[in-house]
C-alpha cells in the first residue's frame, strides 16, 4: 500500500519543529511539559498542550511510514502479558516481539484468556509478512490453546522462562514511560501511544553495547535517515 506524504500546512509552527518534538516525546521518557522545556532552551515557545495535539495527529501517521519501511522481522516469535492499570482499571498489556527485540505488535485487553491470546496471533498472523517458525511463551495455558485452535501447537515452545528474557527485558521501557505519564488515562489513548512507540522504538534501538563506535556511528545515520523519509 501506498503511503503518502504527511501534510504540515496550516501550522503556526514549521515542520521540523513539529518532528523534532514528535520525536523526542516518543523516542525519550520525557513528558509534554519536558518536552516544552526543551523547546524553550532552543528558542521555540510552544505550549506542552500543542506538543500534545502534535504527537495525536502526526504520531499515528509517522508510525505506519516507519512501519513500512521496516525490513522482514526474525520468524522467531516471542509472546508475554503484563498487567497494568489503565483509567483506575486493570488491563493487560499484550506484546510480542522477535529474536531480535523487535516490537511486532501491542496489544490492550481487558481479559487475560484463551480469547485474548487469540486476537493476538491472529494480528500477528495477518500483519507480518513472515510466518513464525517458532512462537516461544512463558508455561500459561491459554497460549497453547489459542495455538491449537490455529493448528499452531507444533511450533510452540512453552514454559522457557530464560529462552524469554528477549520479551522481558523489552517491557522495561514501557514501564518506564507508564510511571512518566502517570499512568495511562485510557485503553484507546494507551492503545494509540503504546503502537507508536513501538514503530518509533524499533527504528532507534540501536543496542548500543552491542556495537562499535563506528557501527554505532553509521546505525545512527539510518536511522535518521529512515526516520527523514518517513516525516517527509
Amino acid at each position: 500500500m501506498f503511503v503518502g506524504p504527511i501534510s504540515f500546512k496550516r501550522h503556526r509552527f514549521p515542520a521540523d519543529v513539529i518532528r523534532q518534538a514528535v520525536w523526542l516525546y516518543f523516542w525519550f521518557s520525557l513528558s509534554f511539559r519536558d518536552v516544552e522545556e526543551l523547546m524553550a532552551a532552543r528558542g521555540i515557545e510552544v505550549s506542552y498542550e500543542t506538543i500534545r495535539c502534535w504527537t495525536i495527529k502526526f504520531g499515528p501517521l509517522i508510525a505506519h511510514r516507519l512501519r513500512k519501511r521496516r525490513p522482514a522481522p526474525s520468524p522467531r516469535r516471542h509472546l508475554d502479558e503484563v498487567v497494568c492499570s489503565i483509567g483506575g482499571k486493570r488491563m493487560f498489556l499484550w506484546r510480542a516481539v522477535d529474536d531480535e527485540g523487535e516490537v511486532l505488535d501491542v496489544l490492550v485487553q481487558r481479559r487475560r484468556d484463551t480469547e485474548a491470546a487469540l486476537k493476538l496471533i491472529k494480528r500477528l498472523l495477518r500483519n507480518q509478512p513472515v510466518e513464525p517458525q517458532t512462537i516461544t511463551t512463558d508455561g500459561w495455558a491459554s497460549y497453547g490453546a489459542a495455538l491449537e485452535q490455529l493448528d499452531l501447537k507444533h511450533i510452540h515452545r512453552p514454559g522457557r522462562l530464560r529462552k524469554n528474557n528477549r520479551i522481558e527485558n523489552s517491557h522495561l521501557s514501557i514501564r518506564r514511560r507508564e510511571r512518566q505519564q502517570q499512568r495511562f488515562k485510557s485503553q484507546a489513548s494507551a492503545q494509540r501511544f503504546l503502537t507508536t512507540h513501538a514503530a518509533i522504538y524499533n527504528t532507534f534501538n540501536i543496542q548500543r553495547h552491542l556495537v562499535s563506535r563506528l557501527t554505532l556511528r553509521r546505525f545512527r545515520s539510518e536511522a535518521d535517515a529512515v526516520w527523514a523519509l518517513a516525516t517527509a
